[in-house]
């Protein structure tokens, strides 16, 4: 892998020291701005997106939950339940049954990290490891590509896993998401996304805005949060968005989508005329409503936030696939490369 000096980059991306990780590892935040005016803010502590501002109304709105410096990120993994505000969660997000899945008829026992489960590739995720800066373009379209190794059984999964995730910022106002991930072993995988959108402002309540799924089922799951293998119709279901509604309070749910070419999402606020198009090459969007700082952590700002201060769409394979045989594959076999597309796009109702 690659590394380019972060000193190389300190003129192209408006490179700001963000912090110091407990090794004294040095974390760096990039910005990346487009023609009209957006800028997207991401630091190499776990590739998360720190700020999303958009031009509106001659002022930037700042469009995603995060805080103002390194400290609060990694304060936050001490939370009762970590928010994993505008992380990069690897190697598997969402939950595994029991912290074990088989593979190739062996059996591996992962962190069970949510009530016996592994949520979101175990304690030490992606989203807590310091990344690499590989690449970075300025001008039209700018973007930068962050690299991680994770090493052979690291969280105990198997093989040493190569990933990389550029993000673009287009001149279309898209902030594209490309990964890549290659591994020295069969293995699983899922990666997502994890920031918390709110388009009045990422000070305002979510629950005020609108969201459209192009979905007409979602995973069922049990008590645990654990999908049973089977799916809820929601034809004349309170979770069919298929019509735009109101963002509802709590959901923590899987929808089936299967379009990499039409819009699979939406998250609409009419208050500042915004809309969010997601697109994505996954066979799910995972929503979630309910992550909070427990009023121990200052969010940006000086920002209280609240469980309804922000949305996640979550584009990835389905929870629990290595145990469920009749989901999407999410095994990388070794030579194998694992793709995966997402882009969330801005655009004005007006």
């Amino acid at each position: 892998m690659e590394i380019k000096h972060i000193s190389h980059l300190k003129d192209t991306h408006n490179c700001k020291l963000f912090g110091l990780m407990p090794d004294k590892e040095e974390i760096y935040s990039f910005e990346l701005v487009n023609k009209n005016g957006m800028k997207v803010q991401i630091i190499n502590y776990g590739a998360t997106v720190t700020s999303i501002q958009i031009p509106l109304y001659g002022k930037l709105t700042d469009v995603v939950l995060g805080f103002d410096n390194l400290e609060s990120y990694l304060e936050s993994y001490n939370l009762p339940s970590a928010p994993y505000f505008g992380t990069t969660v690897g190697r598997y997000a969402g939950r595994i049954h029991k912290a074990t899945f088989s593979l190739n008829d062996k059996k591996f026992q992962l962190d069970a990290n949510n009530n016996g489960n592994t949520l979101h590739g175990g304690t030490m995720g992606f989203g807590r490891k310091a990344w690499s800066v590989i690449d970075a373009k300025t001008g039209k379209n700018p973007s930068i590509t962050f690299g991680l190794r994770s090493e052979h059984l690291d969280e105990n999964f198997p093989g040493e896993m190569t990933v990389y995730l550029t993000y673009t910022l287009t001149e279309e106002n898209e902030l594209k998401l490309d990964y890549k991930a290659t591994s020295t072993e069969d293995t699983v995988i899922n990666l997502t996304h994890h920031s918390y959108f709110n388009l009045d402002g990422h000070d305002g309540n979510v629950l005020e805005q609108q969201m459209f799924i192009k979905s007409a089922k979602m995973l069922e799951t049990n008590s645990d949060n654990i999908p049973t293998g089977d799916f809820t119709d929601l034809n004349n279901h309170d979770f069919d968005f298929r019509s735009p509604k109101n963002c509802p309070f709590p959901i923590d749910n899987s929808f089936v989508v299967n379009s990499e070419t039409e819009i699979v999402a939406q998250l609409i606020s009419l208050k500042n005329k915004l809309r969010m198009n997601v697109f994505t090459d996954q066979p799910s969007v995972h929503i979630y409503v309910g992550g909070n700082c427990f009023g121990k952590l200052k969010g940006k700002e000086n920002v209280d936030y609240n469980a309804q201060s922000g949305i996640c769409f979550e584009t990835q394979n389905f929870p629990d696939a290595p145990n469920q045989a009749h989901f999407p594959n999410a095994v990388l076999k070794k030579g194998e490369q694992y793709t995966q597309k997402t882009v969330y796009k801005f655009e004005s109702l007006d």
